[in-house]
């Protein structure tokens, strides 16, 4: 456990584990606390870093708004401090956006790209996807951080024996600051850097869950738009794929980026 500064801000991280580089993003209204099933695994073959991106967890909670650009930025003044080489990096949700413009804004931090369960744009078209991001922000403006918690984690785990995940999911999700994770969640909304996608140049791994909010579909898409890159479905999983097929993610992210450093 640690923290740095950058520049007017100070920003949570957690490392562990020797060799090369492993940078784990973590979802809105997430931290590095999210990653608890994955630290230390990957930390027996990598050193393992994750960060509380700003406005969540232990890091600065600075006024809106924020921008996905941001946190790519806010990304590499950190791995800049931290003398970073190339390195494998995981984004989750949000932080599957932010990998996505940290690898396309400077390609030369990036030795390998693992995008779970997101996109490259985020641009509300129809009249569901409007709604669903009315409700959340209703949600949280008329109820609360708390009921927002309780709200998507019975969508993120509806089975009766994931009853110990939704309540841990809950508290993690209401320990959200308000006013931050409005910036968050605006962040995104027209964000779109998906006409770039055939310029990424390093190894990339698209994980997709198939009862994730964004359908295979849309994954199958963008994925045939980056050279080489790969999808693996996840049977029987919804958004927080780390979380409720944790064994399998794992050997999944340490078989690719083994992969990738043998090449």
């Amino acid at each position: 456990m640690a923290e740095i500064r950058l520049g007017k801000l100070v920003f949570y991280y957690e490392q562990m584990g020797q060799g090369e580089p492993l940078l784990l993003l973590h979802g809105l209204g997430s931290s590095t606390q999210d990653w608890q099933m994955q630290i230390e695994p990957f930390a027996r073959q990598r050193r393992v870093i994750a960060l509380d991106l700003r406005g969540h967890g232990r890091s600065a909670k600075p006024p809106g708004p924020y921008s996905i650009p941001m946190f790519a930025g806010d990304v590499n003044a950190f791995m800049h401090a931290l003398n970073l080489p190339p390195t494998h990096v995981v984004g989750f949700s949000l932080g599957g956006m932010t990998a996505f413009q940290l690898t396309l804004d400077t390609p030369e931090l990036v030795r390998s790209l693992t995008i779970v369960n997101s996109v490259p744009k985020l641009v509300p078209r129809t009249l569901a996807d409007k709604w669903r991001l009315w409700r959340r922000a209703a949600i949280v403006e008329v109820m609360g951080m708390r009921r927002m918690g309780m709200f998507l984690a019975a969508r993120l785990f509806p089975k009766p024996e994931q009853r110990e995940w939704r309540e841990i999911m809950a508290d993690h999700l209401a320990q959200n600051d308000k006013r931050a994770y409005r910036a968050a969640m605006r962040s995104f909304i027209g964000w779109d850097v998906s006409d770039r996608l055939h310029t990424i140049g390093c190894p990339t791994l698209i994980i997709s869950a198939d009862e994730d909010y964004w359908p295979v579909a849309v994954k199958e898409a963008y994925t045939a738009q980056i050279p080489g890159a790969q999808l693996l479905v996840f049977a029987d999983s919804r958004h927080v794929t780390p979380i409720d097929q944790a064994e399998k993610f794992n050997t999944a992210v340490l078989d690719f980026i083994t992969g990738v450093s043998n090449e």
